[in-house]
């Protein structure tokens, strides 16, 4: 108080709760002109390094009917309180005994705004037009319900086993994860250029399924599905948290990440299984560029392999001097 005092002409101080273990859960609201405000439920943004979050997921897995009651109340209450207008969020750190506390409110869509609309089946941007339109929303609160699962994982252009320091470069291979109940948000393409100037994240992949087994496992897949080379990223860094115990248990708090260093190394290239994973993708570009140049004729393609004067009769007759040794 003195040194406030003295800094400030002021000695008034604000104690803040300090929790040992917190969840990060947060609602999204939609409010418009006419004094209508309605909750779409709740996300889990509990992995998170630096206050940034890395994977969100809804329904949280923390939450019972009761206590999301309460927590979608709370936030209602506060949106009405303020004449809110638009789609945001209100944010609120989660203790385990049940308590909850008003952290803040984002007034604008987030980055994992998708897995409220898997849950939901709404489109949030088209909403917060509308609003912004004038117009009403089209629903009321007990027409909304909450069905499956749905984790998105954002996909970072960093270097896990170094600090997270970013990595930077031009993308020299990309291909996006597809499939039944996966979304994928992207801004790159192969041949795009990842630059020092900007946030490092790539892409939002969002698995959904009937239940958090489901979704995460799909998740995984795609994961699993996704190429990115020419600049390092955090694919087995987040593969790795997926698969980790606590995780799959739900068990996940703010220092989740903080708490289990030995993830960044375990999502590295210097995996064994990982390293094998982008050889062999390395491979598989070095032949598509090869064969499977669709302007190119099959003729010109095996001469460039064994000087052949006549175009291929087969597959295998594609690959000049090698030979399938089965």
């Amino acid at each position: 108080r003195a040194e406030a005092r003295s800094a400030f002409g002021d000695d008034t101080l604000i104690l803040e709760r300090y929790f040992e273990q917190a969840r990060h859960v947060e609602i999204q609201v939609l409010g418009d002109a006419h004094g209508h405000i309605v909750h779409l439920f709740e996300r889990e943004c509990s992995i998170q390094r630096r206050y940034q979050k890395i994977i969100e997921e809804s329904p949280s897995p923390a939450l019972d009917a009761a206590l999301r009651t309460r927590m979608t109340d709370a936030a209602l209450a506060l949106s009405r309180e303020a004449g809110y207008v638009n789609a945001g969020t209100i944010e609120f750190l989660l203790d385990d005994e049940g308590g909850f506390y008003f952290l803040e409110m984002n007034t604008r869509l987030q980055v994992e705004h998708p897995v409220t609309e898997a849950v939901t089946g709404l489109d949030l941007v088209a909403l917060q037009i509308r609003i912004a339109a004038g117009e009403p929303l089209p629903f009321k609160q007990e027409d909304l319900q909450q069905r499956g699962h749905a984790i998105e994982c954002r996909l970072y252009a960093e270097d896990p086993a170094t600090g997270f320091l970013p990595s930077t470069g031009q993308i020299s291979l990309y291909r996006r994860p597809a499939g039944p109940g996966i979304r994928c948000d992207d801004g790159i393409a192969t041949g795009s250029m990842v630059s020092p100037h900007y946030d490092p994240m790539l892409a939002k992949i969002v698995s959904f399924g009937a239940d958090r087994e489901a979704a995460r496992t799909r998740m995984d897949a795609a994961l699993a599905d996704t190429i990115v080379l020419g600049v390092t990223s955090n694919l087995g860094y987040l593969r790795a948290v997926l698969a980790h115990p606590d995780f799959v248990a739900g068990r996940t708090f703010t220092r989740f990440l903080d708490d289990h260093p030995e993830l960044a190394a375990a999502g590295t290239p210097s995996d064994g299984a990982l390293e094998s994973d982008v050889e062999t993708a390395w491979l598989a570009a070095a032949v598509v560029e090869a064969l499977g140049a669709p302007t190119r004729d099959p003729g010109q393609v095996a001469s460039s392999f064994a000087g052949a004067a006549t175009a291929p009769s087969g597959p295998w007759s594609r690959l000049g001097r090698w030979r399938n040794g089965a």
